[in-house]
């Protein structure tokens, strides 16, 4: 049997990029060779082994059939039969369809290698359109390599657009849609990952509540950007920019959504656009199944970041009650994402990316201050139950009053 690493592994190499994860094909074995040589088996739908020693992944080479709607329609056939062309012509991109042995020979039937220079990512097969989770993937990778220079090969581009339009994208499911959701919006041109899904209609499919955004207008004194749309693309650039989490740069996309439902007849202006938007960041959470902490954030930055921008107005009573939805007393780690997301907000407008924010750090010093007031002397005092409750709010109130005198005097 022949060993040879593909996709990534290789694909990385050539581009002079660290090489992380290794795939490895095997021609010419059968399932029971492998397990004679001690590779413990762990493919549910098709042959894969770990190493004995290394725990390294070997996949025996296969073709597949498309028998199904959705990403897990497809039917694979592994044989000591299937040569390493018919394994890599199965594969999405080109650049994703290359081999080498462990003498560095590479084998590229599909002219991989070539598009890498040409920074362009090109299908391997009409094939590709009967895999509906292909259009994330190459918006990832789009968003992946975007640094470099790749763009979307036209032909791509086309075949994106006819499985956008073929009721494909529906047959996925909320955990594989998540999890190249997720990759992309921590790769480093997250804001690449929407554009091209807007580009091929795929975002109108996945997250009609974003590609909504495009073409609602703001007010251009407070958003020189004006569209909505590319605003949100900013910030999610923003975001990236900054290093933020996944949490962070999942709220940053989704903050804005009550202002795809503002009528036209109130444009500019999006009124109460944080309630609105509630309803809507709930509905794209379930939909893709959103891990709890992307859930909560979302929902909180939504509601909230008008009240970060003007924090250093708010009242101290507005402050104390912004300060209690975060449960900052317990979760401060939560506050601290908040005020990030406001700051990559505010940094997402056309001009204003360097221009200071100073309520971030008006708002953790808040954030402090109401932190600071013990609970042990309200205790002595013999408060307890609610009351103890009210004293406590008292007091924290007092402490955030003291601290806007201080702070904006």
């Amino acid at each position: 049997m022949q060993v040879y690493k593909v996709g990534g592994a290789v694909r990385d190499r050539l581009l002079g990029l660290p090489v992380t994860d290794v795939d490895r094909v095997v021609i010419g074995a059968t399932t029971e060779e492998m397990l004679a040589q001690g590779f413990r088996p762990v493919g549910a739908d098709f042959p894969v082994f770990l190493h004995p020693k290394t725990g390294e992944e070997y996949a025996l080479a296969r073709t597949e059939r498309k028998s199904g709607r959705g990403y897990g329609g497809f039917t694979f056939y592994a044989s000591p039969e299937v040569t390493l062309e018919e394994d890599l012509i199965r594969r999405d991109l080109t650049i994703n369809a290359m081999a080498e042995d462990d003498q560095l020979n590479l084998t590229d039937p599909y002219h991989g290698q070539r598009d890498l220079e040409a920074r362009i990512l090109r299908h391997v097969s009409p094939a590709f359109a009967e895999d509906p989770l292909r259009v994330l993937r190459v918006a990832r990778f789009a968003a992946r390599y975007a640094g470099l220079g790749f763009t979307v090969a036209d032909e791509t581009m086309g075949l994106m657009r006819q499985l956008s339009e073929s009721g494909e994208l529906q047959a996925l499911t909320a955990e594989r849609s998540w999890k190249e959701i997720s990759r992309a919006l921590l790769e480093d041109h997250p804001q690449v990952f929407i554009q091209v899904l807007r580009d091929c209609g795929a975002l109108k499919v996945l997250m009609p509540e974003v590609d909504a955004l495009f073409g609602v207008p703001q007010p251009e004194t407070h958003h020189p950007e004006i569209d909505t749309g590319l605003h949100t693309l900013s910030v999610l650039e923003q975001s990236a920019l900054h290093k933020q989490p996944l949490t962070v740069r999942w709220a940053c996309l989704l903050h804005d959504l009550g202002k795809g439902l503002t009528p036209e007849e109130e444009w500019p202006r999006h009124i109460a656009h944080e309630h609105t938007g509630l309803k809507l960041i709930k509905a794209v959470n379930e939909r893709f199944k959103v891990p709890k902490d992307c859930q909560e954030l979302a929902l909180l930055v939504g509601q909230y970041h008008t009240h970060g921008h003007r924090a250093l107005e708010l009242k101290a009573s507005t402050l104390l009650e912004l300060l209690q939805s975060f449960d900052i007393y317990r979760r401060p780690q939560r506050f601290e994402e908040f005020i990030v997301a406001c700051e990559m907000d505010a940094r997402g407008r056309k001009g204003l990316e360097q221009r200071s924010y100073p309520q971030a750090d008006y708002l953790r010093g808040a954030a402090k201050a109401a932190r600071a007031v013990a609970v042990q002397p309200l205790l002595e005092q013999g408060f307890k139950g609610p009351e103890l409750g009210e004293a406590l709010k008292r007091e924290r109130l007092k402490a955030l009053k003291a601290y806007k005198d201080a702070a904006t005097a």
